[in-house]
């Protein structure tokens, strides 16, 4: 399985957010902030990123950092007092 990354692609208009599709796959579109989110294999993030500014209607690209943060959790302990909330809302 390839590890795949995102890339946020801002924009200066949305007109040429279709021609994005052939460097990723385009996983959303805001059409009110202009930016584009763009998901691709992460060994390819670097080239791919230095091709995307060189083009003309892209203001800014940022590669997200989520590859690279710990998801695993260790010592969480619910607190008490949430814990005996829920259970009197049953």
């Amino acid at each position: 399985m390839n590890e795949r990354q995102g890339l946020v692609v801002y924009l200066y208009h949305l007109k040429q957010a279709k021609s994005l599709r052939k460097y990723g796959n385009v996983h959303y579109i805001s059409r009110r902030q202009k930016y584009v989110v763009l998901y691709c294999n992460q060994a390819d993030i670097p080239q791919l990123e230095e091709r995307l500014k060189r083009l003309p209607f892209v203001k800014n690209v940022v590669a997200s950092y989520r590859p690279y943060v710990n998801t695993v959790f260790e010592n969480a302990k619910p607190d008490k007092a949430k814990e005996y909330d829920y259970k009197v809302g049953l």
